[in-house]
């Protein structure tokens, strides 16, 4: 049981590599009465005061990481403190995954100088120790790389054009160091883990095996 000493209200982060299917798990149990979803800010990410920080981002991410990160914690911490008026609120990943994935991935690859790497670290640290960020449960979508570069593919979103198998690598790995290993960084609350390797039927089956965890008995 994941959820032994659930409250009143409920938060949980879906977690996982681009093309895991988050939104696919999001969609599905988004249709329950019980549930608020909250998908990743991208909309808001393609128009910063006319700016489209995702398309910069992958088209030149050594100029743009910095400007970008700053950002999506900015609209993660938005997503963390949104009320929500039924017991169930679920986040399409987290301000905790953006910084031990997707900053840590930028600093590794070059594309953040130490500097900004310090200074969006102290900037999470800061966000973690003074608002309201708790997260009752993460979902792993566990997939493969392949799996997951091949879904991106076919869904060819324009920002998403020519992304390498070797970035979804990297941030496979990223994952499986902080949900699985929990090295270098703890997960704060425990983590179910889906094998999300599937197609959508079977994936279905897998919500259903899992959905009183998921939404923590509020069905």
């Amino acid at each position: 049981e994941f959820c032994v000493s659930r409250t009143k209200k409920f938060s949980f982060s879906v977690e996982g590599n681009i093309g895991c299917g988050k939104s696919t798990l999001l969609k599905y149990f988004g249709a329950c009465p019980t549930v608020e979803c909250l998908k990743e800010p991208v909309d808001q990410w393609r128009d910063v005061r006319g700016h489209n920080a995702l398309q910069l981002l992958y088209a030149d991410p050594k100029r743009w990481a910095f400007s970008f990160d700053n950002y999506s914690m900015l609209t993660r911490l938005e997503m963390h403190r949104h009320k929500h008026s039924v017991p169930v609120k679920m986040l399409e990943r987290s301000l905790f995954s953006t910084r031990f994935v997707f900053v840590e991935n930028s600093h590794r690859s070059g594309m953040l100088t130490d500097l900004e790497f310090a200074v969006l670290s102290e900037w999470f640290d800061f966000l973690t120790t003074t608002q309201k960020v708790q997260v009752d449960l993460f979902v792993y979508l566990r997939a493969p790389p392949e799996v997951c570069h091949r879904r991106i593919m076919q869904r060819a979103r324009k920002e998403e054009e020519g992304v390498p198998l070797e970035f979804i690598k990297k941030l496979h790995e990223l994952h499986e160091d902080w949900l699985i290993r929990q090295k270098p960084y703890k997960v704060p609350g425990p983590v179910l883990i889906l094998d999300a390797s599937h197609e959508l039927p079977k994936m279905e089956q897998i919500y259903e095996e899992y959905r009183k965890d998921i939404l923590c008995g509020c069905t």
